[in-house]
């Protein structure tokens, strides 16, 4: 009796091990190379017809680098995030971008590089994380430097480019409007 006792508290234990484990698997959210970013052969001129293919309101690029804790930050935080993950998914190709890296692309305008050039002499990134939008002409219409503040204010970003509101007005005004809304409620 005793060791039956003792197998079924260990199952048991077992089982909520699993749980728990299921459940800290959840709340990290799932890789954002694998469900955020986009696969890419590195050919961004390519990469716009697909856009345009699918029916996407434009590329998003975001530009980091292996010791930026920002861009860490963003990909632990935020781009690992399911919501996030779906509506970037939905309305957007969004690809990663070493500025660092020696690995050659193409770039909107069929040009080849390495992704280190592309991303300092073509975009000047000069600091990590930058979230550049392109529209479906591989016109940079909107760029945000840095980590945003919350997956709210990331969401915020790419409604303001998905709705063509940067053609009117600033992220930060769309920001404080929506500040505005929420303390309003």
């Amino acid at each position: 009796m005793e060791r039956l006792f003792t197998r079924t508290n260990i199952v048991v234990a077992l089982l909520l091990l699993l749980l728990c484990a299921g459940q800290a698997q959840a709340a990290l959210g799932k890789d954002p190379y694998t469900y955020f970013f986009n696969e890419t052969w590195g050919d961004f001129s390519e990469e716009l017809k697909t856009a345009r293919a699918q029916g996407k309101k434009g590329i998003l690029l975001f530009f980091e680098m292996d010791e930026c804790p920002f861009c860490h930050r963003m990909k632990k935080t935020v781009l690992n995030q399911p919501t996030v993950q779906a509506y970037f998914r939905e309305h957007f190709l969004s690809f990663s971008v070493d500025i660092e890296g020696d690995v050659e692309m193409t770039d909107f305008q069929g040009k080849v590089m390495p992704q280190k050039d592309f991303a300092f002499k073509v975009n000047r990134v000069r600091v990590t994380p930058v979230f550049a939008f392109y529209d479906l002409e591989g016109k940079q219409v909107t760029r945000y430097t840095g980590a945003t503040s919350s997956v709210e204010e990331f969401m915020w970003l790419g409604e303001f480019v998905e709705k063509g509101l940067y053609k009117e007005m600033r992220f930060t005004k769309y920001k404080r409007q929506k500040k505005a809304a929420q303390q309003a409620q």
